[in-house]
């Protein structure tokens, strides 16, 4: 992994409320991109305003980003994200098997989830004026399973099921230009090779799968991830589109 990403800035702190609102607090005053660790959260938080366990030695950062780009496109980098995730994980342990993605935006370790990537923004309809995209990494501890909602993926830690140590620390110094090197396919290339590398990567793909909203529910097949990153599932009544859901295997 190369050093340093040029252009990106580093901060990290000791204790915040969430990296993500110490993200939007900061974001009027910097100059370009920029993450912030924080080595231990009081209020960290999932998708869908759900509490996110986060002991002290587990991974916690936000990158504050200025796309200038419309929702849409900006919401992309949530799998150029889980992309980096991956390249990190592979380059700080030494190894490339086990490790998965679950749309939309989860990473897998022999099947457990080991991260999560949440995108928060500002901004109208029309731009996105910054983008913050949280992640969380259970470098030393998983949650203990009773803290799930029933159905959930079961949880993983890279420390427990490798043997492998990482401090927050270093998996920023790894993950980094990770996510820089995909940031830069994206921009000058587009979703379609971000998407092809999320799909080779894919958990699940071709197997029956169920996605869940707040008033619905669909099961198929998992047929593949679209030009603008919905879940295609092939159904009894055809091909379903998903823009957004929670998957259950």
């Amino acid at each position: 992994m190369t050093g340093w990403p040029e252009g990106y800035g580093r901060r990290v702190l000791d204790s915040v409320d969430s990296t993500l609102d110490e993200a939007a607090r900061r974001a009027p005053d910097l100059a370009g991109p920029e993450w912030i660790l924080a080595l231990s959260q009081t209020r960290a938080r999932g998708r869908r305003g759900r509490s996110w366990a986060s002991p002290e030695g587990n991974f916690a950062a936000t990158l504050v980003l200025r796309p200038d780009d419309p929702p849409g496109r900006a919401a992309l980098r949530s799998f150029v994200a889980a992309l980096a995730v991956h390249d990190a994980c592979v380059a700080a342990t030494g190894r490339t098997d086990g490790f998965s993605l679950k749309w939309p935006n989860d990473l897998l370790l022999n099947g457990g989830k080991l991260a999560g990537i949440l995108l928060e923004s500002t901004g109208s309809a029309a731009q996105t004026a910054h983008l913050f995209i949280g992640i969380g990494v259970n470098l030393i501890a998983a949650p203990p399973v009773e803290a799930l909602e029933p159905g959930a993926v079961r949880p993983a830690a890279l420390m427990p099921d490798t043997g492998i140590a990482v401090t927050p620390e270093a998996f920023l110094d790894v993950l980094a230009p990770a996510y820089a090197a995909r940031e830069r396919q994206f921009t000058q290339y587009g979703f379609d090779p971000i998407r092809a590398a999320w799909l080779d990567r894919a958990a699940r793909l071709g197997e029956t799968i169920t996605a869940r909203t707040g008033s619905s529910e669909t099961t198929g097949a998992f047929e593949t991830v679209d030009g603008s990153g919905n879940l295609v599932l092939k159904t009894a009544r055809g091909r379903v589109a998903i823009p957004a859901a929670d998957v259950y295997f």
